[in-house]
């Protein structure tokens, strides 16, 4: 399946950061304090001790009790692990007992902050200690010792080279941009509370573009109708700049109108996104697939460029004006720019040659100043499969070389051509890659402590959380400031195991076990209020939606800017069932999502295998869309001794040879076929005379493949299991229209021919 790779993490000391004597810690600590109402529970008995012994001259009857806030029990707990942190601790505990300055004791003094430069980490991602966000950015994002006025004329002077069209097309300043108004903003006690209820009311709609039959439903106010091609984009404006040329060297001649500029500006609204009607590339919906992929990685790129900009000025301001911004550091919110860790996005993929489509596109758009190098990249092509390389020239010439390969490949074999583009490549469903951003260079298989970006499969991610769950000096606290989740063909990943999201999901934005070399003194206030998950924008994009994505949705996204769904009329999948063959659809009864399996199992027993048992008549095909309806029809088949044989994703190959001749020869009377076999395989089953479709594929192109397969049937029937919990799949396959009256209508059997 691919080559795994990164050395797991092993154990290590914290690598601690002294906070500089000129930074008056406890100030800073009671500005936040009095700012925020404290809430979280009383201390335990060994911080009490701790504080107690950290006194040393104070008695017990001097020592006044104060509730401590959660950013006390945050810098207790850290402190553990870094004696300056431990340090800043103490002078919290003791300006509120009322005693100098004079009695703490300081580690260090103002020491600097820097870190050594050996990014060559050929053995794996987990390899080096972690790295300060702070340190990482003073030394990386300044390495042409630019300063921030060299900056500004840099904008300035590539403003000249745009047409007059495309400078009112540039984003706002920095101050008024979509990021800055996104993370400044303050949660207020009652925001967060109904946050927290997670109800959510799609008060308006939109036409979608270029979607005649979709529409855009959102909560809060609607602000799609204030996209227009004179609406500023909030790019930096080298992005804007290499995007543009990228789009008119690809053929382009309206980017203002284009898909993927549209979808850029609802990326960057920061709501979270569902759009579950995307045409994969491998669909033949490569145009649209791209402009989609385009959007949300230049959206990535937008958000860890001002990241940085905004913590390289800020560093800047420290070094040079250090006794005029200290007051400003203790007591303002302008120098609040830091997570716990420094990875800020997080793309989740299901398979390696995906993530080097995206990997490869990541590196065609960004613009060439900051790519001057990229670290590593021999490596990811060899590990991710046909590889990427630097020049552009050649990445078109080794890509179509890569299609030609491909199109022979799909010509020689019977499966689909869909089946070929997303599994011809490599499969690999378990990899996981940090990239850096640093001036000139991209940094690929960066340490994830020092990562902007990490692009992984959600079965990667579970391993390295796994491993942190069971070993204890291991941790996956690297996702504690997640800001930006993409989570790109979603419709694969739930061919996968869905579960696996949601476990990477509750993952996100917790308060880390550990303290990573972050200097807390720059730390955003929400973050240290724990509603960092409030402030993350999560986007989902896939071909189809089902329950789960769904659910994921509803209960996984909450972000106070709100949220934005596209809803969508479907034609259906009938027309290309290529017999003429009765499909009879049976409707079962359900009372609630939860009682579904069970009435539908019931139906089945009670209602189909009754005429089926007895029959003499062979080549009964019993399809099934999931594993466990699968194992619970094959106990069921073995409790009434039914002839029948299996054709699962877990049944070996071998197995699976001797089914399908049993089932053609008539040896076995009924196949247990799933449509995750059916996904991972595309084996076309001969033989079949009677088909019973259990529950209904999610994916619509599989109805027609399966029923398809009745072709050389002589008495060929088709039977469909239903409730109204099902719709979802319904309208997909016989369209919206149909679906909805067969829910609601009073008949429960329906035919189609």
């Amino acid at each position: 399946m691919g080559k795994r790779f990164g050395r797991k993490r092993g154990a290590r000391g914290l690598k601690g950061t002294n906070t500089p004597a000129k930074y008056d810690t406890s100030k800073r600590v009671r500005r936040r304090t009095e700012e925020k109402v404290a809430s979280s529970p009383s201390p335990s008995s060994s911080g009490e001790s701790s504080d107690e012994q950290s006194s040393g001259v104070a008695s017990e009857e001097e020592v006044v009790y104060k509730e401590p806030s959660m950013y006390d029990n945050l810098l207790f707990t850290l402190g553990t692990g870094s004696e300056s942190l431990a340090n800043a601790y103490k002078r919290r505990r003791r300006d509120e007992e009322g005693r100098s300055d004079s009695e703490e004791d300081i580690n260090g003094g103002s020491e600097s902050l820097t870190v050594s430069e050996e990014e060559d980490n050929e053995e794996g991602t987990d390899n080096e200690s972690a790295r300060g966000h702070a340190s990482e950015s003073i030394m990386e994002q300044s390495e042409d010792a630019e300063t921030e006025d060299d900056n500004e004329a840099s904008d300035t002077d590539q403003m000249h080279d745009l047409d007059v069209d495309d400078q009112s097309a540039v984003g706002a300043s920095e101050s008024t941009s979509s990021f800055t108004s996104h993370v400044g903003h303050k949660l207020s006690k009652e925001e967060v509370d109904n946050l927290t209820r997670r109800k959510w009311k799609y008060n308006w709609e939109m036409p979608a573009f270029d979607m005649s039959s979709c529409k855009w439903m959102g909560t809060g106010e609607s602000f799609l109708k204030d996209v227009n091609t004179s609406s500023g984009y909030d790019l930096k404006l080298k992005l804007y700049k290499h995007w543009l040329e990228n789009y008119k060297t690809s053929g382009g001649n309206d980017f203002h109108s284009s898909k993927q500029r549209l979808f850029f500006s609802l990326c960057n609204s920061y709501r979270d996104i569902l759009y579950c009607n995307k045409k994969p590339f491998y669909l033949k919906g490569q145009e649209e697939d791209s402009c989609i992929m385009d959007a949300y990685i230049m959206h990535a790129l937008n958000h860890i460029f001002r990241t940085g900009d905004l913590v390289t000025k800020n560093d800047s301001k420290v070094a040079k004006h250090q006794e005029t911004v200290k007051e400003e550091i203790l007591t303002g919110d302008s120098f609040l720019d830091h997570g716990f860790t420094r990875p800020k996005v997080l793309i989740l993929l299901p398979l390696a040659s995906i993530a080097l489509r995206v990997v490869k596109r990541l590196i065609q758009l960004t613009p060439s100043s900051s790519k001057v190098n990229v670290e590593h990249i021999d490596r990811f092509s060899d590990e991710f499969g046909t590889g990427v390389v630097e020049d552009d020239q050649e990445q078109n010439e080794l890509f179509q070389k890569v299609q030609d390969y491909e199109n022979s490949i799909v010509q020689k074999s019977s499966k689909p051509s869909d089946f070929q583009a997303l599994f011809g490549a490599n499969n690999n469903d378990h990899f996981m890659i940090g990239i850096k951003f640093t001036r000139r260079t991209i940094k690929l298989y960066s340490d994830f402590y020092s990562s902007d970006m990490i692009i992984a499969s959600p079965l990667g991610l579970i391993t390295k959380i796994g491993e942190a769950e069971v070993e204890k000096e291991k941790d996956v606290d690297y996702l504690s400031s997640i800001e930006v989740l993409v989570i790109d063909h979603a419709d694969v990943i739930s061919m996968q195991n869905w579960s696996h999201v949601n476990s990477v999901v509750e993952q996100l934005n917790r308060i880390p076990s550990k303290q990573h070399g972050t200097d807390i003194m720059r730390i955003r206030q929400w973050y240290l209020d724990g509603h960092a998950q409030f402030y993350r924008q999560t986007i989902i994009l896939g071909s189809y939606l089902n329950p789960d994505m769904n659910a994921s949705f509803n209960h996984h996204c909450v972000n106070y800017q709100g949220k934005v769904k596209l809803v969508c009329e479907y034609k259906g999948a009938l027309a290309k069932v290529l017999l003429q063959v009765r499909q009879i659809y049976e409707r079962f009864d359900a009372d609630s999502v939860v009682d579904s399996d069970d009435a539908r199992f019931e139906y089945f027993t009670t209602k189909v295998f009754p005429k089926i048992k007895d029959s003499i008549q062979g080549g009964i095909m019993l399809f099934v869309s999931s594993y466990f309806e699968y194992v619970r029809i094959r106990n069921f088949l073995k409790s009434q001794n039914a002839s029948f044989c299996l054709l699962g994703e877990y049944t070996k190959q071998s197995d699976i040879s001797r089914a399908r001749v049993w089932f053609f020869e008539g040896k076995r009377k009924i196949m247990l076929y799933t449509e995750r076999a059916h996904f991972y395989h595309r084996y076309k089953i001969r033989g079949i005379q009677n088909l019973i479709i259990y529950s209904l594929p999610e994916r619509k192109e599989f109805y027609p493949e399966i029923v398809n397969m009745l072709e050389g049937s002589h008495n060929m029937t088709c039977t469909v299991l239903f409730s109204r919990f099902d719709q979802f799949r319904l309208e997909r396959i016989v369209g919206s229209g149909p679906a909805k009256r067969m829910v609601a209508s009073e008949k429960n059997v329906f035919v189609f021919c």
